[in-house]
Formats: C-alpha cells, structure tokens, sequence
C-alpha cells in the first residue's frame, strides 16, 4: 500500500507540474517569453521524471512478515539442462529454460529507517532475475550460461539505482540484493521462494526436491 501511495503521489506532482508548465508556456503576452518557455520546458521535463519514478515504485511491494514469493517446478530436457516453471505470488507464470546443476532467485530490495516502521512503511521488494550454475568452475567458466530478467520492462527511471548511486544508505534508506542459495535442479523438484526481513530463501516442496538438496548436501 505504501509503494502504491508513494507513486500516487508523485503521479499527483507529476500532473501539478505539467499544468503549471503549460500554463507558462501557453500564456499570452510576450514580456519573458523565452524564459518562461524555458522555465516551462524544463517543468514538462521534471513532470515526465515524476511519472516515470511513480511507474518504477508500482513495481515494488511491500514486506510485512515472511511471505511467499514464488514456487517453482524443474522438468529435466537432458542432462544439466532443464525447464524451469516460476508461478509467483500474484499468479503470474514464467518459464525458463536453466542450464546447470543449480539454480537461484535474485531480488531488489529497499529498506526504510527503521523510524518509519510506526508509520506503516516497511521493505519492499521486486524479483529480478532466475539464474542457474554449474557445480564445476571448469564448465561456469566454459559452457552457457542462463540468466533471465523477470523485472518490469525499464523506464528509464530506476529509483533503487538511485538510492545506491548517491549512497542513500546514510540516511537509513539502504537499496540492496537478495538471493536465494542455489539449490539443485532435479527432475520433478519443486520449490518455493520466501521473502524475510534477512533476505531470501528457499525450501524443498516435494520428495524430489528433498532427494536433490540430500545429495547435494553429501
């Protein structure tokens, strides 16, 4: 609710700036022409930014307390190579085609100062890519590689880039990773991906994940 209401409100500067920008320079008379048309340029430019980071804060949401993001299943093609089925927590259905042994979720994260957790702001998140891995150094280095973005199409607006570019972290606003261990791809596996205020993680759902993680363990 919170990352919905941040980018209202910033849709609301965003439409109050472009009136006042086209006020300026749709207002007759000639004495400071150019410089309200440049003023108001600049105002359409600014209105445009407020719109696109309203669009990036959509994509965010929000975390309470653990929460279950996704479940994925594994169906083997051949060896070290297999299809990958990501149904997350909203319903929305990914597939992937993951070469390896193991595979990984990565997701953004953006945690607040802890001050404003009294008013109903807490950490939210954004999956951003499904990887997978070779159990070997030799082949992670000489065979394929997959990775695959599951972010929303970019704007050209990336707030959480922002926040680490100017070192928001100062300020208590800290923009990180978080990842998922690789865990083994098996035939028939599936797992699920949970969200926490440490990080992610990820459990075996079936007997075939369970038989997987055991002998990766050994």
């Amino acid at each position: 609710m919170f990352y919905n209401a941040l980018a209202g409100l910033l849709i609301v500067l965003g439409v109050l700036t472009a009136l006042l920008a086209a006020r300026l320079l749709f207002r007759s008379g000639w004495v400071l022409a150019w410089i309200r048309g440049t003023v108001g340029l600049i105002l359409m430019v600014v209105a445009v930014g407020f719109a696109l980071g309203a669009v990036d804060f959509f994509s965010y949401k929000v975390i309470i307390a653990e929460k279950n993001l996704a479940t994925l299943d594994f169906a083997m093609i051949e060896k070290q190579k297999y299809n990958a089925k990501m149904v997350t927590e909203d319903g929305v259905v990914h597939q992937f085609e993951l070469s390896g042994d193991q595979w990984q979720v990565d997701a953004r994260i953006i945690k607040w100062p802890a001050s404003l957790s009294v008013l109903g702001i807490h950490p939210g998140y954004r999956l951003e890519r499904v990887s997978g891995r070779y159990y070997s150094w030799q082949q992670e280095l000489d065979r394929p590689r997959s990775i695959y973005p599951i972010k929303p199409k970019h704007t050209g607006v990336d707030l959480w880039y922002w926040a680490q570019e100017f070192k928001l972290n100062r300020v208590g606003i800290d923009a990180s990773y978080g990842s998922a261990t690789f865990l083994p791809m098996a035939d028939g596996a599936q797992y699920e991906v949970y969200l926490t205020h440490s990080g992610l993680i990820a459990r075996p759902l079936n007997v075939a994940a369970e038989q997987a993680v055991g002998r990766w363990m050994q």
